[in-house]
């Protein structure tokens, strides 16, 4: 009888627990909800899509889920997955090159699509170091499978800076930078094709201008940068590089100062050559500014090296279908992936999904790699937001012209580590707006709990 009296003692005492602790939970849903509504509510949000989900890994449990299971265009936040893929398979450092030697001084260059070659922000180019030596340079172009913009990528921004094309083997960023000093036009990389309009009284050799009210564009299909006038006096700028195998060839050309050549094992310079892999820095590195700054053209190489890496050859529907299926079979929502840098609006992931990979990124990788890699306030697109919360904040910003993301890891004051993921769609505010009234919720939260 005395058993039976302390197995129901015991009996109850368990469930007068587990109640108080489902009430508790309930209890914080129901506080943070409360809180939830000033956002939903929020002038700037009446009439757009959000998506809010905030996860405690500790206790495999959300706090909050307001349509986390719903489809969002996320913008940058697509480079949350290009960045878990890269920790995962690119290694400590980035594959630079595959060298083989020729017996003859030269050598074939295997690229891997290291967006960092020739980039003035890494002082330090062991490839660049290895080509200088050799007597000539020919680049292997057959692994290159894929397309110089991305799918759904809005073309009439192809002259935009953050749309550079992407390429095998890039150089300069695929960039051509633009600055004047004095009545001097100074560019990068050397090379380039420049033609002016008579009437600016440009000089060819020396690169002189007799007026700086002018302008420098590209077509779309063209090498060539032209000078034209303009009403306005010219400030600097930067325009992508046309990303050819032959153009890009003679631009390296340039800079060596030999012959490089774009070249095909089918064409019989080599068969089966012994590669030698040439490491350019350490991964993170690259991760860091990709993240922090939101860097699109290093995202969409990254997920070209994750190709070269993983199927031996370069093209982002190819490595998406095979990381989709593998790495990120897990997913709670299927998600739409098209690129790696989040230019594309056919991109569509879920709150949940976002959840879900920065859960498994802490879990695999730890928090202390990732305070490297995301950003947090003050810091990089984080820099006019959550000041205050430095280093209780970590995430990754996306915007595009109605979409305002951010997701990321938030520590509270009781020491409790979060994961949320917030997105926007369609809406007509500022994002500065949007991004603020997110600000004072999840700083809410932080504060509270």
């Amino acid at each position: 009888m005395e058993s039976q009296n302390l197995f129901a003692r015991l009996s109850c005492f368990f469930f007068s627990g587990c109640c108080l602790l489902l009430l508790a939970s309930c209890s914080l849903q129901k506080k943070i909800s409360r809180s939830a509504k000033g956002v939903i509510r929020d002038p700037v949000l009446q009439t757009a899509n959000l998506g809010i989900s905030i996860y405690e890994p500790a206790t495999g449990k959300y706090w909050y889920d307001y349509q986390g299971d719903h489809y969002f265009v996320p913008a940058s936040n697509t480079k949350i997955p290009t960045c878990y893929a890269a920790m995962k398979y690119l290694g400590d450092s980035l594959a630079g090159a595959g060298i083989a030697d020729d017996g003859k001084g030269g050598c074939l260059v295997f690229p891997t699509g290291d967006p960092t070659f020739l980039q003035a922000a890494f002082p330090s180019q062991p490839v660049f170091d290895i080509l200088k030596m050799k007597k000539q340079v020919l680049l292997y172009t057959d692994t290159w499978k894929d397309d110089r913009w991305g799918n759904g990528w809005s073309w009439n921004d192809y002259d935009a800076a953050y749309m550079a094309e992407r390429s095998p083997f890039p150089m300069y960023g695929n960039v051509a930078d633009f600055f004047l000093i004095k009545d001097t036009l100074k560019f990068s990389p050397p090379g380039i094709l420049i033609r002016a309009n008579k009437d600016l009284g440009f000089d060819p050799v020396n690169h002189t201008l007799q007026t700086n009210n002018f302008s420098v564009e590209r077509g779309i299909d063209s090498d060539e940068f032209v000078l034209k006038p303009s009403q306005k006096k010219f400030s600097g700028t930067s325009i992508p590089l046309r990303a050819d195998m032959g153009l890009m060839a003679g631009l390296l050309a340039d800079t060596l100062g030999k012959a490089v050549i774009p070249a095909s094992i089918a064409e019989g310079y080599f068969f089966d050559p012994v590669k030698t892999i040439i490491y350019s820095r350490p991964t993170d590195s690259l991760l860091k500014p990709m993240m922090h700054h939101s860097d699109n053209f290093f995202a969409e190489q990254t997920l070209m090296m994750l190709s070269n890496e993983r199927l031996g050859y370069m093209k982002d529907e190819a490595i998406i279908d095979t990381l989709l299926k593998t790495d990120f079979a897990f997913l709670p929502q299927t998600p739409r992936w098209v690129d790696g840098s989040g230019l594309s609006r056919y991109n569509l992931f879920s709150p949940q999904d976002f959840v879900a990979i920065l859960t498994r990124m802490q879990q695999e990788f730890g928090m202390e790699r990732i305070r490297v890699i995301l950003p947090t306030g003050g810091e990089g697109t984080l820099g006019n937001y959550y000041v205050k919360e430095k280093g209780f904040v970590y995430g990754k910003t996306g915007t595009l012209s109605g979409v305002v993301a951010f997701s990321g890891f938030l520590y509270t004051r009781k020491g409790k580590l979060l994961v949320f993921s917030t997105l926007v769609n369609n809406h007509r505010a500022s994002a500065t707006a949007i991004r603020h009234t997110i600000e004072k919720f999840l700083v809410g939260i932080r504060k509270k709990y």
